[in-house]
């Protein structure tokens, strides 16, 4: 099929700074696409052919969506699968299949599927809803994790619970209680599979995060360990994306234990917060090769050009309404350092309002780089 220059249309559920910096792939191929968000303020709004404000979980909106284009594709999870079964079932083309996103909206089910493949995962609890964890409450030890099965992102649905006293606020949900693992770091590794079944891997990451909020602060590639553990990490990411099937991105977020064992977290099958670097640093972007392996074109470099680090920037605490990045100026004065600004006209505390990518060959001079830019800019709201 002829993509570029021509009719073909790519679809897109959500119009948020993933699909955002997907168009810059899609425009400079030249591919008509089209995006369909909740919000008419979405950051997709005006880099696409058409734009469609909808409800990504109403199956009459995605379904006559994805009429519209040829192939389909997301840039969040949380949309209406049975629309996907049905547009799949009538021969649509939808990347990631509905069958692989069903397996991966609900935590619950990762965790059955990690276990059943003897992929390592911390030892998890699973409870039907909070009555049932408070029944069996007696089983749990302190500190460990909770998790809520479904519509948790970016720290939101994951909760600390350091006594049983921590139980009295959670949400009324299917949940699942993980042990805390004692980590040197967390990783990440970036699997990309073709339609065809061509599949490489980005380099693995190192991963930073913030001790509140836990959102990533700080993405680092490559990531700071042995040969031996990448290695471990990269071989058991290609195990995970063998399973999942997928075709596109998928995310694969670790635990490198103490004793240097990997044990794999949760994936996201689609372009992820830990391969932004990767359009400064690396040969072929993620978005690039989510859009090359959903068309079934041949897979770009993954291999890096010059070491990455990439810094979150999110709305500062005790600031909320119309966004103003302070000292913005300075950091663009710094050799290697290209700021990504979303589109996101209004801010509130720990929301994603863009990222900046250092490069630079000597990955110490990097994090210093990174160090001092997280310290100059802030987003925070007008006065």
């Amino acid at each position: 099929m002829n993509y570029f220059s021509s009719d073909f249309k790519l679809g897109i559920l959500g119009g948020g700074q993933l699909g955002k910096m997907l168009l810059a792939e899609t425009r400079k191929f030249d591919i008509q696409t089209f995006a369909l968000d909740p919000s008419k303020d979405a950051p997709c709004q005006f880099g696409t052919h058409y734009f469609e404000v909808g409800n990504l979980l109403d199956f009459y909106t995605v379904y006559q969506f994805g009429k519209k284009v040829d192939v389909l594709t997301i840039e969040i999870e949380n949309v209406n699968l049975e629309a996907l079964d049905q547009l799949e079932a009538e021969g649509k083309k939808v990347f990631p299949s509905p069958k692989t996103l069903r397996n991966i909206q609900s935590k619950i089910t990762q965790k059955k599927i990690y276990l059943e493949n003897h992929i390592p995962t911390a030892n998890a609890l699973l409870f039907e809803s909070k009555g049932d964890l408070e029944a069996q409450k007696e089983k749990l030890t302190f500190p460990c994790v909770w998790k809520q099965d479904r519509f948790g992102y970016d720290g939101y649905g994951v909760k600390i619970l350091k006594s049983e006293k921590d139980l009295t606020d959670l949400p009324e949900t299917p949940c699942l209680i993980e042990e805390m693992i004692p980590f040197k770091n967390e990783l990440a590794v970036i699997v990309v599979r073709s339609v065809s079944g061509e599949v490489k891997t980005y380099p693995v990451v190192e991963m930073e995060f913030h001790p509140e909020a836990n959102q990533v602060e700080y993405v680092i590639c490559p990531a700071r360990i042995d040969e031996k553990v990448a290695i471990k990490a990269q071989e058991i990411a290609l195990k995970v994306s063998e399973v999942f099937n997928h075709v596109g991105l998928l995310a694969v977020e670790m635990f490198q234990t103490i004793d240097d064992e990997i044990l794999v977290n949760e994936v996201a099958p689609r372009p992820h917060n830990s391969g932004h670097y990767s359009i400064e640093a690396s040969y072929t972007s993620q978005f690039e090769n989510h859009l090359r392996a959903i068309l079934d074109l041949p897979l770009g470099n993954t291999a890096s050009k010059v070491a990455g680090i990439m810094v979150n920037l999110v709305g500062e605490e005790g600031f909320s309404g119309p966004v103003v990045y302070q000292n913005i100026e300075k950091i663009m004065a710094i050799d290697g350092v290209t700021p990504h600004i979303y589109g996101k006209r209004e801010t509130r505390p720990f929301r994603k309002m863009g990222h900046v990518t250092i490069v630079n060959e000597d990955m110490t001079e990097a994090r210093k780089v990174a160090e001092e830019v997280k310290n100059s800019i802030r987003v925070v709201s007008r006065s």
